[in-house]
């Protein structure tokens, strides 16, 4: 799941990266709405995390590009306001939800996993995959009935192929998955967690179309 805090505070903002990164998150930061603008016509980010008080004006006006994406992102307004009338200005403007700072970083993780299920309540809460079976919403994965540990880079990599199951996910998609703009990786990187994947899944469940990516399968007639 890749995030973008949109945050001033470098503190604060310094703070939630390094506790989001001890998850399966990817996060990226920046300070103002105009850089906020410009990463989210770069990347394509699951949640956005957005202050309401920045230098370059209100967090709320970016509201309306984040709507008007085709896949728009989990929104939740983090400000230091905590009038009931800024509550509802930023709910009705469409943001998911709002947390008054200071906020306990567990309480935000929690936010975005319950949006996570609601938004995912008309699919089906868990991928079945032949013997493989995968919850996203609790992030638990299981093959035959056996749990499966995965690492948090594991699980970004994962989470963003189950998303979408025999899609076609191309190198640069996964990259964007594992990584935020402001960290660098090896060229086969990719293929590293590609094959600790398969140690842990299956090598049937994911399968490589040479030089364009890989798609998540059931497994079958995939050798």
């Amino acid at each position: 799941m890749r995030i973008l805090l949109v945050e001033d505070d470098a503190a604060l903002a310094q703070a939630v990266v390094a506790y989001l990164r001890g998850k399966p998150y990817v996060i990226d930061t920046v300070p103002s709405l105009a850089q906020a603008r410009a990463h989210v016509a770069a990347a394509s980010y699951a949640a956005v995390l957005l202050d309401l008080h920045l230098g370059d004006g209100d967090g709320l006006t970016l509201l309306p590009t984040l709507r008007a994406l085709d896949d728009p992102p989990i929104t939740i307004v983090l400000t230091a306001r905590d009038q009931v009338s800024d509550r509802i200005r930023g709910l009705d403007a469409g943001a998911d939800d709002y947390l008054t700072k200071p906020y306990d970083p567990e309480e935000l993780l929690a936010r975005l996993r319950a949006i996570e299920r609601r938004r995912g309540a008309n699919r089906s809460a868990v991928l079945q995959l032949g013997s493989l079976e995968i919850d996203l919403a609790r992030d638990m994965v299981r093959k035959a009935g056996m749990p499966i540990v995965l690492t948090p880079k594991e699980w970004a990599l994962l989470h963003a192929m189950a998303a979408r199951p025999d899609w076609l996910h191309t190198r640069e998609a996964l990259q964007d998955a594992l990584y935020g703009f402001d960290q660098e990786a090896d060229s086969n990187t990719l293929e590293v967690f590609i094959s600790r994947l398969r140690r842990k899944l299956g090598r049937e469940h994911i399968q490589t179309q040479r030089g364009l990516g890989y798609r998540l399968t059931t497994g079958e007639n995939h050798g």
